[in-house]
């Protein structure tokens, strides 16, 4: 069967670039979803994508749909006619239902049956409903219309290129008649450009000064980026997001450097940044210790004659933004930081809790309880706690809100405050997501973590839990921050007592029955997500769920010794035998012994047994005050052999009651042995 190559390219004005790469992938999968239910093979595929067109290459593509044939099963024939030999609503319903006569169904078989040979249409008339239906089905928030046309698409359609081979596809899509006529650059080559065929695509695209492979760009302009930035002894910052919105902007991207006034170095670097990506889109440059220079990269769509009418240009568009920081920051400035909680006892934080400054009076006091239990300083975590808030009501921070945190710690360096306070006001909203930076601060720890704890504590106590995919206040994600911090950080914190002080610190506003309990619950079970993307198996955490520890820490160093225990050849085994002990335990009353005595032992088992438990309970005892649960756990692990023993060849429920109670304390002994570290009966 014969192949050829096919092309179709929509061009538009301007699409929108946060969404160019979505659009072409999705365009892309639509156009292949469509060959696929065709039938048709092809050898492979690409899209392209530039500001004013979305493309995509099928390479050797079959001409020519292939044959296919339909069998359908009907009704059973005593089904299909009454006695008489007459046919039945069931036939009837069947031959309407295949758009034949009943004399065509097949009627000699068991079952009624209709076979038809459908023949193969040609690819090239298959082609515009498959390219319409991939446009109608991307994934466009909002359709417009132009001019008087009722055809709706993100942006209006401007030309349509469609070839299989050297053939145009004779169809009209989007209000576009098919052609092989794209256009080239909008200013430097505005007329026509011929497709020669759809493998020279991109070629005929080039040499009219359009790259149509957004990969293409995206390296090219990455490349010259990062040359530009070691010209000028800096470093680029090119976040990925940036990246690609920059790619989907320019079809002949041409890298520029450009400059701003020192001065504006004086304003906090993140406001600078911040305000020079989201708004204008420009690379921001740093020197080797991380300090912004004052020089930027843009990415022009033009090959000017005169670049440095286009670096004045962007120079002139970017200085009133900067002036605009410099004003904030200089306004914030006059005033102490702390000045600024008068205007937050008037911010809601939420109707049922009070105002923000309310919360940060809770954050300062639980910030000071937690801080000296995990090594800080209570008095400067009491106030980086109260601090916490204020910038939320600067001018800098109402206008660049990405500020917050950041502009606080500003003002409180400018303030005279302790570096770890001041570092504090920005670390309290970390981790900002999975994976993201920690506090690198005791201070910091302790008010991130009371700051969440006390959101937790909170929205639980009015009873507005997060439901399915709803979570308003990001409680989740707080717990996770809260584990974070506690685990990846190595501190050692009870939240039992720090949740029941923030509990203590709502009063009367919160519901506190039961409510502790509720937000621990909430917090914990976020550990069981954590550990299956570690690889750890939910049978670990369960074993270490079922003793409820406290400590975030001390939960984390139980599971992974479990964990490792799990991987010795003796942990099966033991897991069986406490889920065995286990169950008889738990059919009878607490035994009378405290432990178990020897004169009612009457098998050399059971006092081999004995031995083992007490040897092993005075080898883990150190270990368990070190936390060393791993190797507590390995020790444990050379019971299993007096185990064995002693249920081959005991009874343990005894006809004599006292053998049977000491029998009991026994095994309970040995059970508690494990129950130190983690209920591993759930192992098995």
């Amino acid at each position: 069967m014969s192949a050829q190559d096919f092309l179709v390219e929509l061009g538009t004005e301007e699409l929108p670039p946060k969404a160019l790469n979505t659009l072409a992938d999705a365009f892309l999968a639509g156009i292949e979803k469509g060959l696929q239910a065709a039938g048709l093979n092809f050898e492979a595929k690409q899209v392209y994508a530039a500001p004013r067109r979305l493309a995509v290459l099928i390479t050797a593509l079959a001409t020519q749909q292939p044959d296919r044939s339909i069998n359908l099963d009907g009704p059973p024939r005593q089904a299909a006619f009454d006695a008489d030999g007459n046919p039945t609503q069931a036939a009837l319903g069947f031959a309407k239902k295949c758009g034949v006569d009943l004399s065509e169904i097949d009627q000699s078989g068991p079952k009624l049956r209709y076979s038809q040979s459908i023949k193969g249409k040609p690819t090239a008339s298959l082609l515009p409903t498959i390219v319409e239906d991939s446009l109608n089905d991307l994934p466009i928030p909002k359709r417009m219309r132009w001019a008087a046309r009722k055809e709706e698409f993100v942006r209006p359609t401007q030309w349509l290129v469609m070839l299989l081979g050297d053939q145009v596809i004779d169809c009209t899509i989007l209000a576009q008649k098919a052609g092989r006529d794209s256009r080239g650059h909008r200013f430097h080559h505005p007329q026509s450009v011929r497709i020669t065929s759809p493998a020279n695509y991109l070629a005929d695209l080039r040499a009219a000064y359009v790259l149509a492979d957004a990969n293409e760009r995206r390296e090219l302009i990455s490349k010259r980026t990062e040359e530009l930035a070691t010209q000028q002894e800096g470093t680029a910052i090119v976040p990925p997001n940036l990246l690609d919105e920059v790619t989907a902007l320019v079809e002949w991207p041409v890298p520029l450097v450009c400059s701003f006034e020192e001065r504006f170095l004086e304003v906090p670097q993140e406001a600078l940044i911040t305000t020079m990506q989201d708004n204008q889109k420009y690379f921001c440059l740093l020197d080797a210790e991380g300090k912004l220079l004052p020089r930027f990269i843009t990415v022009a769509n033009i090959e000017s004659k005169d670049p440095q009418q286009i670096i004045a240009g962007n120079e002139k568009v970017v200085r009133p933004r900067l002036t605009d920081a410099e004003f904030f920051f200089k306004q914030d400035k006059k005033q102490p930081l702390e000045s600024f909680n008068e205007r937050l006892q008037n911010v809601v934080f939420q109707e049922k809790l009070g105002s923000v400054y309310d919360k940060a009076e809770r954050v300062s006091k639980l910030a000071a309880f937690i801080a000296p239990r995990i090594g800080g300083d209570a008095q400067r975590a009491a106030r980086a706690g109260i601090l916490s808030k204020c910038d939320l009501s600067t001018e800098m921070v109402g206008e660049f809100p990405e500020m917050q945190g950041v502009a606080g710690y500003y003002y409180a360096l400018n303030d005279g405050e302790p570096q770890d306070v001041a570092l504090a006001l920005n670390e309290q909203y970390m981790p900002r997501g999975a994976g993201a930076e920690l506090p690198t601060t005791l201070t910091g720890a302790a008010v991130a973590i009371a700051d969440k704890l006390d959101t937790l504590v909170g929205i639980f106590g009015i009873g507005m839990l997060p439901t399915g995919s709803k979570d308003p206040y990001a409680l989740r994600r707080a717990a996770l921050g809260v584990l974070r911090i506690l685990i990846d950080k190595q501190l050692d914190l009870d939240l039992n007592d720090a949740v029941a002080f923030a509990v203590n610190a709502f009063g009367s506003k919160v519901k506190s029955a039961g409510l502790a309990d509720a937000v621990l619950e909430f917090i914990f079970d976020r550990l069981r997500a954590r550990y299956e993307d570690e690889g750890v198996d939910v049978a670990t955490y369960l074993s270490v769920r079922a003793l409820k520890p406290g400590s975030a820490l001390d939960f984390d160093q139980r599971v992974q010794a479990v964990q490792a225990f799990r991987q010795l050849p003796e942990a099966a085994a033991l897991a069986a035998v406490n889920k065995r002990v286990s169950n008889l335990l738990s059919k009878v009353e607490p035994t009378i012994f405290s432990v178990p005595e020897a004169r009612y032992f009457d098998n050399a088992v059971e006092f081999s047994l004995n031995s083992a438990i007490q040897q092993a309970s005075t080898s883990v005892q150190p270990l368990m005050e070190k936390r060393e649960y791993a190797e507590a756990l390995a020790r444990l692990a050379a019971l299993r052999d007096p185990v064995d023993a002693f249920f081959e060849a005991v009874m343990v429920n005894a006809d004599n009651e006292d053998v049977r109670k000491n029998r009991y304390a026994l095994l309970a002994r040995l059970r508690g042995l494990f129950l130190n570290i983690a209920d591993i009966s759930m192992l098995g």
